[in-house]
């Protein structure tokens, strides 16, 4: 990183000085799957059109002024730096999928790659040979869904090469999750369970910072797991079968029912690896990560792009624990979702991911970045899985011109397993047939 002055340099945010810290420097990586052959030239002319690519986040070098402190400073972008085709096939005897998984692993050990003081901290790398776009983005510039957004933002319909993409929940969706009504104590016992759940679970929450940790079982990291070499999987399931598992338990929904399809998976896994490592009962703790943003569309990406001082451009997420209890006698499958049910309900009745912000953007202001980095790391070292849900486009897409046919984003750099689904809506993926999400080992 630069150390020269600059008068109209800006300061980092506290998250952003967060993820340069060495315990949490994180990257974000998006491929984007194409339906024809890459066009190196349209591409790039599409990523000047973003409005990434005009965003000050994405025109400006990581410099540190003579206290030491981050700022970034606007330069001049040079596209030809921060594109870069990769011609021939990443392995040989690999599928598209299996080799853009193999680019993917490999790349995340080339993190540092990306924190020169010469060039903004993102690039594109144009897989030729599979038809793929990997966008390698540093998560200092910003979340998952502000990034994400922005990027989608310059892509058009394929039914309508003009109209801007939709991303979020239909406001059907929106509205059936904020009906609320029903008689005055009925709301009295809702506050009283908020208050009591995120009591409850923010307590929870500062003791995993601390000392409580998962017991040690075949799928548990710890520290210095991120800097081992990675392997990445892609898990596919038919929409369909969700459905049909989603309506065999009241009220459920397509988060349940995953959320239920992972404990057992982990289950399996760890009966597999070692059939006594785990006695019954034992705790597997995950860690989500919420979007805390009202809105989560590209209206707001745009009010973002304006400076709407009510919209902040950048990190602004939560975290809550995600916890499962190892067992072997649900003689019904059906169980595993109902457990993965009961414990969300109680999530959604909490605060818990808006004090975990809270409490990390306090620590960054009265403990600084690196104690605030520790106590992050902390959780991920006492947790064993990691999850997020990343709100996708619902509709077709192409991107310069080129149809997408798939969407695949996930992080590196967590002591962990990293589990990572980018959602659309039922009108898309049903003509997909299957929901794709990616998995980070090691």
């Amino acid at each position: 990183m630069g150390s020269l002055e600059n008068g109209s340099d800006e300061p980092l945010t506290p998250e952003g000085r967060l993820f340069l810290q060495k315990e949490m420097n994180q990257v974000i990586y998006c491929a984007i799957g194409m339906k024809q052959p890459l066009d190196v030239d349209a591409l790039k002319l599409a990523i000047q059109s973003c409005p990434m690519y005009t965003h000050p986040r994405f025109c400006s070098l990581l410099v540190r002024d003579s206290a030491g402190r981050e700022h970034w400073r606007r330069t001049r972008v040079e596209i030809y730096r921060h594109v870069v085709p990769v011609h021939g096939p990443v392995a040989e005897g690999l599928s598209d999928e299996a080799a853009v998984n193999k680019f993917l692993a490999d790349l995340s050990t080339d993190s540092p790659g990306l924190m020169g003081d010469d060039k903004p901290l993102w690039d594109v790398h144009l897989l030729m040979a599979h038809q793929c776009m990997v966008v390698r983005i540093h998560h200092a510039l910003g979340d998952g869904t502000s990034l994400i957004s922005s990027f989608l933002a310059g892509s058009r319909l394929v039914d309508d090469p003009e109209a801007l993409p939709t991303i979020g929940p239909s406001l059907s969706m929106m509205k059936r999750r904020s009906d609320g009504g029903g008689e005055w104590w009925k709301a009295v016992v809702r506050v009283l369970e908020v208050v009591w759940f995120t009591v409850v679970f923010v307590v929870e929450f500062v003791l995993r910072t601390m000392w409580v940790s998962d017991r040690t079982t075949p799928v548990s990291g710890g520290a210095g797991v991120e800097l081992w070499p990675r392997k990445l999987a892609t898990a596919r399931f038919s929409l369909e079968d969700l459905k049909v598992v989603k309506s065999a338990v009241a009220n459920a929904t397509i988060n349940d029912v995953l959320f239920g399809i992972i404990s057992v998976g982990l289950f399996k896994y760890i009966d597999h690896q070692s059939p006594n490592a785990v006695r019954e009962g034992t705790r597997i703790t995950g860690v989500a990560v919420v979007n805390l943003r009202e809105q989560r569309g590209l209206q707001e990406l745009s009010n973002m792009m304006k400076g709407n001082p009510g919209l902040r451009w950048g990190n602004k997420f939560g975290i809550i624990l995600l916890p499962v209890h190892y067992s072997r006698s649900f003689g019904d499958p059906l169980e595993y979702l109902r457990k993965a049910k009961s414990m969300m309900d109680r999530k959604k009745k909490s605060l818990e991911a808006h004090f975990s912000y809270k409490i990390g953007d306090m620590a960054m202001t009265f403990l600084g970045a690196h104690v605030a980095s520790l106590l992050n790391y902390r959780i991920f070292c006492n947790t064993t899985f990691s999850i997020s849900n990343v709100y996708g486009p619902r509709e077709e897409l192409t991107f310069g011109g080129n149809p997408i046919t798939y969407i695949r984003a996930t992080t590196s750099s967590l002591p962990h397993v990293r589990l990572q689904n980018t959602r659309a809506s039922s009108s898309v993926v049903s003509r997909m047939k299957s929901l794709s999400g990616l998995m980070w080992g090691v």
